[in-house]
This record gives structure tokens, C-alpha cells and sequence, in this order.
């Protein structure tokens, strides 16, 4: 609230200015970030609130908004668990809490019977929300399989990920990307996704950290192990894992699989791979490779390649 006080002004009127408006909180995607780890540690942010109005007409200076920063594949939920917004690409954003709008000043109350009013407007809150948010990452290839189907030696084979390695289940705990080169301007993205086991989808083992991956894959590289003497039946294996891709989402069946046998270095290993072949074949389509010596990878990546642009080309 002010009035005018000037010399040679005898009668001088109202001149309160309105308030700014507050600053939105935006979330936007950006490419060179990967993860939500810096969330984890700060959780309250806050825009700046409007400028006061000053006299003279003078309005005041809206607040600054902030903009938080997350990777391609970032869910947005509210606290009830409801999507807000699925940020799958580069420059996708979000305005998530809008600042509140500034009051208006007492000029602003002026009519040609009220010529000098004391009212003023106070600015509105701008909005508060806790949210939830949740990554799901972005990969050309999803590379699934049951526990030691030898996920994490086929991404260090094909691509520059380096996983650990080791001869028991469940070495990989978490999701690894790599990006395997085919030339100097053509690449894809392949994602070494954690094992699952029988009722995944319920929960067990890793559960959902595991298949809620797959739904952001354009390609599926299902992996069975044809080789180690401790497998039993292939084909079993190859149906526990899609049985539990189905119980999650059934949709995950529609995408393209790739069906690749491993482990052909392995004795017995090509007896057992041509047997599984015929029982799927007809269904899929399906490779024989050895992660570890390398035989058949160079085939391998040449069909992903294709199948990725197969792919888009649909979709586009």
C-alpha cells in the first residue's frame, strides 16, 4: 500500500504496485546425467518467492524458478503411487509445483468514488508436493535370462560395460549399460538386466527391480544356457522366464525377442542347443554363441543391429 507524495502533487492518488508471481519448480530431462543419486541426499527444494510491489506503480519482480535435473527414463509419481509424468526423453520437463500468483496493490482498488483505498491483495501460496521419483533405464537391447545364462560376460563381450564376473547366481545386482560401436557413426545401447527366477513377478528374488527394466527395451535378448551339465532342460528355463515377463506385464511378450543359446563351447553344449532349437524355432528366432570364446558375436550383433532398425522403423 502507498501513496503518492510529491511536490507540486496536492492531491496525489494510490500507487501501490502488485507483488510478482512466484517461481515454478520444473523437473527437465538431461542427457549427460544417469542416475537419481543426488536426490537421495537432498529431497527439499524450494523457488523463489515474488518481490513485493513498491510505490510508483512499481510491480514487483517475479521469483526464480529452479529446474531439477534427471536421466532419460525418470517416473514421476505422486505420494499415492499415481504417474504424474514419464520422462523418457531428452528436454522432456515437467512443471510439478507452480509458483503462487502476487496480490495486487492498492492502486489497483481504485475507482471514481473509493479514490484512496487502503485494500491490498496478499499473494497466494505457491503449490507443495512430496513426490516420488523412480528410474527406469532406456536401452536399445534388454538382455534377460535366468541367473548364470552368462548376461554379464556377453555385455563385456559385445559392448564396453564391465560387470562383475563370477561363477555363481545373481552376480549382477543391479542393471549395467553398454554401448556397443558398429562404425564410426552408428552405435546401440544394450542393458545387462539382473536375473530372475521362477515367481519373479511376485516378488521374489529381485523381483520388479529386475523386470520393470524390460519395459523400456525395444529388443529382448532372451539368453539360455545350453551348456553347463547343471542345466536340466533348456526349454523349461527359456518358459520360466517369459511365463514370469507375462505375469508382469503381458505386453512385454509383444516385443521382440531374439532367443540366444550360450555356452556352445561347453561339451554336449550343441547337441543340447539343436535339440532346443527345434522345439522354439518355429515361434522365434534363435542363435547359438559362446560368450567366452567370442564364436558367433559378430553375427549376433549384426542381427541386433538390424532388429533395432527394424524397429524404429516401425514404430516411426
Amino acid at each position: 500500500m502507498s501513496f503518492r507524495r510529491e511536490k507540486g502533487v496536492p492531491r496525489g492518488g494510490p500507487d501501490g504496485g502488485d507483488g510478482g508471481d512466484g517461481g515454478n519448480v520444473v523437473i527437465k530431462v538431461f542427457q549427460g546425467i544417469s542416475t537419481l543419486i543426488y536426490y537421495h541426499y537432498k529431497k527439499h527444494f524450494v523457488a523463489q518467492d515474488g518481490r513485493h510491489g513498491q510505490g510508483k506503480d512499481k510491480k514487483g519482480k517475479r521469483g526464480a524458478s529452479i529446474t531439477l535435473k534427471v536421466p532419460p527414463g525418470t517416473l514421476i509419481k505422486d505420494e499415492a503411487g499415481n504417474i504424474l509424468k514419464d520422462l523418457k526423453e531428452k528436454e522432456n520437463f515437467i512443471v510439478i509445483a507452480r509458483g503462487g500468483k502476487g496480490g495486487r496493490g492498492n492502486a489497483k482498488f481504485k475507482t471514481s468514488i473509493h479514490q484512496s483505498p487502503r485494500e491490498v491483495e496478499e499473494g497466494e501460496e505457491g503449490e507443495k508436493k512430496w513426490l516420488n521419483l523412480e528410474l527406469k533405464l532406456i536401452a536399445d537391447v534388454g538382455i534377460i535370462g535366468l541367473p548364470n545364462a552368462g548376461k554379464s560376460t556377453l555385455i563385456s563381450r559385445i559392448s564396453n560395460a564391465r560387470p562383475k564376473i563370477a561363477a555363481y547366481p545373481f552376480t549382477t545386482l543391479r542393471p549395467h549399460l553398454g554401448i556397443v560401436k558398429m562404425d564410426d557413426f552408428s552405435s546401440f545401447v544394450v542393458a545387462d538386466l539382473p536375473g530372475l527366477i521362477e515367481k519373479a513377478s511376485e516378488g521374489k528374488g529381485l523381483g520388479d527391480r529386475f523386470l520393470r527394466h524390460i519395459e523400456r527395451s525395444k529388443i529382448l535378448l532372451h539368453l539360455v544356457n545350453v551348456g553347463d551339465d547343471f542345466v536340466k532342460d533348456s526349454l523349461k528355463d527359456f518358459q520360466i522366464v517369459n511365463k514370469e515377463l507375462e505375469l508382469y506385464n503381458p505386453d512385454l511378450l509383444k516385443k521382440p525377442q531374439l532367443v540366444v543359446g550360450n555356452k556352445l563351447d561347453l561339451p554336449g553344449a550343441r547337441v543340447r542347443f539343436n535339440k532346443f532349437n527345434k522345439e522354439i524355432s518355429e515361434k522365434f528366432s534363435v542363435m547359438g554363441i559362446s560368450a567366452k570364446t567370442g564364436e558367433g558375436i559378430a553375427q549376433l550383433i549384426s542381427r541386433l543391429f538390424t532388429l533395432i532398425k527394424e524397429e524404429e522403423d516401425r514404430e516411426s
